[in-house]
């Protein structure tokens, strides 16, 4: 078959546009997938910030501050979750009257915390913010009304954090109030940072479950974290010694 010049010249257009779109090895220019970007470590390391919240919690929310109007019980429990090429933490509430559940990750790129929320009416809202010392806060981008949102998690000591629901609108500077959530830990008290009790070999929180390999006892801290140790406790065995060798240079330094 004979091919003319202009047709010539139509493929060769289209075949360097497929090796810029595919790359020299057939293989995406871009990689669309944010997670293949995180670095698991640096992700975990931030998250374990949030160790102190593993658990179930009881809550009492409140409209207005000390008054009982409106009030609700609501019951939480804060897991590890771990999958391939993701690591988050995740936040359920039963009974909640501004939350169904959560999802906190970490980008490192960004340096940001994100905290995906699916509402009680089953909607969807994404929030993104710092950890400022012990409150981590987290602001929604506008919606369709130009509403802004904010939640505000602090964590006043092991047994006691408040989560603070806010509203602005997008031409306003200053948020109101639309609730708060006073959680008690539920349970048996974790051990104090530090204070040598069992830490979980996953994450380095307080460990309160037992689990075992090879005959040998460990701890974690929560079901998400003793699946995560049952699919693979050899890599976590060997973090754990890595961190406690490198403790132990730190202190005889």
């Amino acid at each position: 078959m004979r091919i003319t010049t202009h047709a010539a010249v139509r493929i060769l257009c289209v075949s360097l546009l497929l090796l810029c779109v595919t790359g020299a090895q057939g293989e995406p220019a871009s990689n669309t997938n944010p997670e293949a970007k995180k670095d698991p470590q640096t992700v975990k390391q931030a998250l374990a910030e949030f160790n102190s919240l593993i658990g179930g919690w009881r809550g009492v929310g409140m409209i207005k501050r000390n008054s009982r109007k409106g009030a609700w019980s609501e019951n939480a429990e804060w897991v590890w979750k771990f999958k391939p090429g993701s690591t988050s933490i995740a936040y359920e509430i039963t009974d909640g009257k501004f939350l169904k559940s959560a999802s906190l990750s970490y980008d490192p790129e960004q340096k940001r915390y994100q905290l995906a929320t699916v509402l009680p009416d089953g909607t969807s809202r994404d929030y993104a913010g710092t950890l400022n010392k012990d409150t981590l806060v987290l602001e929604s981008a506008p919606d369709p009304e130009g509403d802004i949102y904010r939640i505000s998690i602090r964590r006043l000591n092991e047994k006691r954090t408040l989560v603070l629901f806010e509203q602005r609108n997008q031409g306003q500077s200053f948020y109101y109030r639309l609730a708060e959530v006073g959680y008690t830990r539920e349970g048996t008290r974790l051990a104090d940072p530090g204070s040598g009790g069992p830490e979980c070999i996953v994450t380095g929180g307080a460990g309160t479950i037992q689990v075992s390999y090879q005959g040998k006892t460990y701890y974690v801290c929560c079901s998400g974290c003793k699946q995560a140790f049952d699919e693979d406790p050899e890599t976590y065995i060997a973090e754990a010694k890595q961190k406690a060798e490198a403790r132990r240079k730190q202190k005889s330094n």
